[in-house]
């Protein structure tokens, strides 16, 4: 295995890494699903199923990466790609179909273009960034909205997939923040020692 701190192709083989591209791979599987269940506004059993799926392969493989000590780089670049790729597509998905309104699948989206921009430029000065528990907390809260979302008893509810894409929304602006006020005091520290 190559060090966390360097990019190997080889690092692409390891377990946890082929689950990560598996989730990335099958994430459209789930927004056809959501799509095709336009009917009954994205509501699906199965759409919820493989979400569930695909969730549970996130938890998994970050376990298996840090038991197996096969923790790499790839894998710190793909898992959270993974994560935007399957909660935004499938939030878009769910607007697609009238199921969410658009305005908090935006403020979500912009907010994970502008953690995923700040990330990539701190890095090109050297700051690497360690995601807080919170940020999975963060994915686990959108991740449980869009099931809301889903979840055919709650077809005729509006009110509890609005309430719970908000709740979303809170907790991902909030980590948004957390993220850039330690990219910030990050970038003084490193600067104070220059």
């Amino acid at each position: 295995m190559s060090p966390v701190g360097a990019y190997s192709w080889a690092d692409l083989r390891l377990a946890a890494n082929l689950i990560t591209m598996g989730r990335i791979l099958l994430s459209p599987l789930l927004f056809v699903l959501i799509l095709s269940a336009s009917d009954t506004m994205g509501t699906s059993w199965t759409a919820v199923a493989v979400g569930w799926v695909l969730g549970a392969s996130d938890y998994y493989d970050g376990k298996l990466a840090r038991s197996s000590d096969s923790v790499s780089r790839w894998g710190a670049f793909l898992d959270p790609l993974a994560d935007k790729v399957m909660i935004l597509g499938a939030g878009w998905c769910f607007v697609a179909v009238d199921r969410l309104f658009w305005a908090p699948v935006l403020i979500i989206t912009v907010r994970e273009l502008l953690v995923s921009a700040a990330r990539i430029r701190w890095a090109r000065e050297g700051l690497s960034l360690p995601a807080r528990h919170s940020a999975k907390l963060k994915t686990l809260v959108q991740g449980a909205a869009l099931s809301v979302a889903g979840l055919p008893p709650l077809e005729t509810h509006d009110w509890a997939p609005s309430l719970a894409i908000w709740l979303a929304v809170a907790i991902t602006v909030y980590t948004g923040w957390r993220y850039w006020a330690d990219g910030r005091a990050g970038a003084v520290a490193a600067a104070g020692r220059e």
